[in-house]
């Protein structure tokens, strides 16, 4: 008989956390706990906004020594619950650790849109992304310094939902199917993470004129009729901003020309991780995401791909015209 386990949240501030947990929670029925929540309260307690708790707790170590000890209690316990929590991945044991993301510019317009306290408010979508940044760097310094582990890595989870455009319905059942061991139980279990991403976020690795098949209109109708979660998970690689195809192009095409909105995938390689040979992830995108790929890729599925730094000075270079810049 399998132990029911706890789901603990990690993510993006405006990547749905809440709206998420607190749903799961009532759906499975059990206790949620938010740590958003505590830091929320300890903020106005102080006269703080959430940014400046942040700063203060990188200097007092009696802010997160509080919620820390919490954390491990609640662990210790045994009980299964929902825990909403930047951290708790790193005190759970026998959880379900699901991270969840978003592109920066739509977390900002939500948590603009959302009612604000006195804990927490921005006057503009560019002063609620420089702010959304800034206090996800300072946690992220703050727990690499006091416990050596880095919230960003996607190995630290079992599961990776990207919620850009997905509404929460389709999230909240995607993690209840992963809970239950419906959805992808061979990555879940055997080679986590498994990643849940919007495919119209994701980077080809290659021309879009020299793949077969990607306009097959029998498979295109399969995909389709069978839904994303019956999708055979693409393999992915991760520079730490960006995904991108390392094999599954066709599937990543079918996914995009039946409007869906999350797509499975295994991660290969993540940062430094080598890709193929001794080829990072970081250095694999370098070489293989060029201005024009992307520009074709966009062409043919309608999609919009922001330029990666790399992309754009190579693009800078073709206009200008330097010796070996086409290549």
């Amino acid at each position: 008989m399998t132990v029911r386990q706890s789901i603990v949240f990690n993510g993006d501030l405006g990547s749905g956390k809440s709206t998420v947990s607190v749903e799961i929670s009532k759906r499975l029925g059990l206790r949620r706990v938010s740590v958003g929540d505590l830091y929320r309260q300890m903020a106005q307690e102080r006269q703080m906004t959430a940014l400046q708790l942040n700063l203060h707790a990188e200097l007092d170590q009696a802010v997160d020594g509080y919620v820390d000890q919490l954390q491990r209690d609640i662990a210790a316990s045994g009980e299964s619950l929902v825990m909403d929590s930047r951290l708790a991945w790193h005190f759970f044991t026998h959880a379900l650790k699901v991270h969840m993301i978003t592109e920066p510019g739509e977390a900002a317009r939500r948590v603009l849109l959302r009612p604000s306290g006195p804990a927490e408010s921005y006057i503009s979508l560019e002063e609620a992304k420089a702010k959304l940044k800034e206090r996800s760097e300072s946690e992220r310094g703050r727990f690499l310094v006091r416990y050596g582990v880095d919230k960003s890595r996607l190995r630290n989870y079992d599961l990776i939902c990207d919620t850009t455009r997905a509404p929460a319905d389709e999230v909240i059942e995607r993690i209840i199917d992963a809970y239950e061991g419906r959805l992808a139980p061979e990555v879940l279990h055997a080679a986590p993470p498994l990643l849940l991403l919007d495919p119209a976020r994701v980077y080809p690795t290659e021309d879009v004129a020299g793949l077969r098949g990607l306009w097959d209109s029998t498979y295109v109708g399969e995909v389709a009729t069978a839904g994303e979660a019956a999708l055979e998970p693409l393999e992915l690689g991760f520079t730490g901003e960006y995904f991108f195809v390392v094999n599954g192009h066709r599937r990543l095409s079918a996914a995009l020309q039946s409007g869906f909105r999350l797509v499975p995938g295994r991660l290969v390689a993540e940062v430094d991780e080598p890709v193929v040979g001794a080829t990072s992830a970081i250095d694999y995108f370098a070489a293989q995401v060029r201005p024009s790929l992307i520009h074709d890729w966009e062409a043919a599925h309608g999609i919009r791909l922001p330029l990666p730094e790399h992309a754009l000075l190579a693009g800078d270079a073709v206009l200008a015209g330097e010796p070996g810049s086409a290549g």
